[in-house]
């Protein structure tokens, strides 16, 4: 950690041409990257370090470029480094949505985002080629990380066989789900940790580097069914049929029924709700770190929820008990 910094300190002085500069820590976040704010005169912006063995900062750099084109409001590339993983970027400052969604401020700014989100979500397939296709064996392997993480390190439980049927009978299912539905430009982590409140253009976007081509909901549910916030059920469903009429008025889905944009909205979340569940399972395991613990209960309380409602999910709260952590 201590020699990363002292390298990217040398390369911000070479990149800025001044040893006048001052580095913090800005955040850091589930992957290996780590970021860093850095002052220089009146100027400010944001340092990446993403160790080269280990993150890829050409995706970054390629999809900053598309976004920006679309008229998103993602950080320029000031300069970049990609052999020894350092990116400067533009700074969207420091106000995550995660520190104004309330009551108050809530319907304003998933206004703002799910009008970027239409614009995202409009960019051309043919300017998609690039991107991977979000698949069956994508979202198999994601759905694979409750199994692995949550259940069997996580909790400890040895299952059956008749459970391991069971369990990958919903996960087969909820993958066809999701491969039925039209395919987009997906962030895949599209929620209030990654959206900065900016005064231009909100909001700013972070955290798109791992972006897929895949199913028309999955943003939207990132976005509403936040792993960090809580909504009530009536209030997140009144949200994901405003968005549905956004993008129909947009072009990008023909006449479409309310409860079967709303099945897709809803599957769509339990599949991301496992595998973030068994993320969260893996970052304390694996990685030492304990803090994303606290969000599976309201995580799997939405896996729960949904399961509740529709028969064929009910094997998953065989898995799930209530209040499960």
């Amino acid at each position: 950690m201590a020699r990363r910094l002292a390298l990217l300190k040398t390369w911000l002085r070479e990149a800025l041409g001044s040893d006048d500069i001052a580095v913090a820590p800005a955040s850091s976040d589930a992957s290996f990257r780590r970021y860093f704010r850095v002052r220089h005169g009146t100027h400010s912006y944001i340092a990446m370090d993403a160790p080269p063995e280990q993150e890829d900062t050409s995706a970054f750099v390629r999809i900053a470029e598309l976004l920006a084109r679309h008229g998103l409001n993602v950080p320029q590339v000031v300069a970049r480094d990609a052999a020894q993983g350092f990116l400067l970027l533009s700074d969207l400052g420091d106000i995550h949505y995660l520190a104004r969604l309330d009551a108050a401020h809530a319907d304003s700014l998933y206004a703002d985002a799910m009008d970027a989100l239409v614009r995202m979500q409009g960019i051309p397939p043919d300017e998609l080629t690039t991107i991977p296709p979000y698949d069956e064996t994508l979202l198999m392997r994601e759905m694979a990380l409750f199994r692995d993480w949550y259940l069997r390190r996580h909790r400890g439980l040895a299952l059956s066989s008749a459970q391991e049927q069971a369990l990958g009978g919903v996960y087969l299912q909820l993958a066809q789900a999701a491969l039925s539905q039209p395919r987009v430009f997906v962030h895949r982590d599209y929620h209030s940790r990654n959206l900065m409140v900016t005064p231009h253009d909100n909001p700013g976007i972070l955290d798109f580097q791992d972006a897929v081509y895949g199913p028309v909901t999955y943003d939207l549910v990132s976005l509403l069914r936040d792993c960090y916030v809580d909504w009530p059920r009536e209030q997140v469903e009144g949200w994901a049929l405003d968005y549905l009429q956004r993008a129909q008025q947009a072009g990008l889905l023909s006449c479409l029924a309310a409860d079967q944009w709303l099945r897709w909205f809803d599957w769509m979340g339990v599949q991301r709700h496992l595998k973030a569940a068994g993320i969260f399972a893996r970052l304390n395991h694996r990685d030492a770190k304990p803090g994303y613990l606290a969000d599976i209960p309201r995580t799997l309380g939405y896996v729960r929820e949904v399961a509740q409602r529709y028969e064929a999910l009910t094997p998953l709260l065989d898995f799930i008990p209530e209040g499960a952590a």
